[in-house]
């Protein structure tokens, strides 16, 4: 697979839940080695755009290529950490466990994990400084501490294309921090990332390009110039007075 090529061809993409429309006609081409962020409203099917391209949904109409490929075809390379609520945190796995998930796309049925295996873990564990809490069980962790291991099974699964639902829900000053760093980390090692992201104020640090979406395609393109006032307008509409960004978009 060539790293350069494109990441991510959405054409004609429209999803409904129970009739009612999600996302509709979207058009996407991503460019490798970027930070994206995906902004909108609630509802706005940001969430709902990840998994069909991923294929875990079905769709109404359009293609969907990741590297020239159906995403069925490159799952070895594809990352995805899910919203938080979509995680059962009840399960009994370790720290040490879910990031070894990262290898099984390199396995065949009931081949065992190798020295190897547990040693790209370890790593990746020492990536998001949670290489101390490899023993400790998932549910006991802070929400800071669960997003730095699902973040962390990515990093082990040693992926080109990472999808991050909402990384920063629920976490620490210090982990977003540390998260973005190891995104911007990635981009310029040319893998390409997507992020659902909900805090306006910090688009313009984070992101690369920014994806504006609200059921439809707003505006996608280099955050510079795509996040500015009238987008954001068109995007958030009536919602925009409960935002905490841009303190006077009049």
């Amino acid at each position: 697979m060539n790293p350069q090529a494109t990441p991510i061809s959405v054409k004609g993409l429209s999803v409904s839940y129970e009739r009612k429309r999600v996302l509709t006609n979207i058009f996407l081409e991503l460019k490798p080695g970027r930070v994206v962020g995906v902004v909108g409203p609630n509802g706005a099917g940001k969430s709902t755009l990840f998994k069909a391209i991923l294929g875990l949904i079905e769709v109404n109409t359009g293609l969907i290529n990741i590297y020239g490929k159906d995403p069925s075809e490159v799952k070895k390379v594809v990352a995805y950490v899910p919203q938080k609520n979509d995680v059962d945190w009840t399960f009994p796995a370790t720290v040490m466990d879910i990031v070894l998930m990262g290898r099984y796309p390199f396995k065949k049925v009931f081949q065992r994990l190798s020295k190897e295996d547990k040693e790209i873990a370890m790593e990746a564990l020492r990536e998001v400084g949670m290489e101390a809490f490899k023993d400790r069980q998932i549910g006991e962790l802070s929400g800071g501490q669960q997003q730095r291991v699902f973040l962390g099974r990515a990093l082990c699964q040693n992926a080109q294309l990472f999808f991050l639902d909402e990384p920063f829900v629920g976490v620490d000053m210090l982990t977003e921090e540390k998260i973005i760093q190891i995104l911007k980390k990635l981009a310029s090692q040319d893998k390409s990332l997507l992020v659902v992201h909900h805090d306006l104020s910090t688009v313009d640090d984070y992101f690369d390009d920014v994806i504006l979406l609200n059921q439809r395609l707003i505006a996608y393109g280099p955050t510079e110039t795509t996040f500015n006032d009238t987008n954001i307008k068109r995007t958030y509409g009536g919602q925009l007075p409960l935002l905490h960004k841009m303190g006077d978009l009049d």
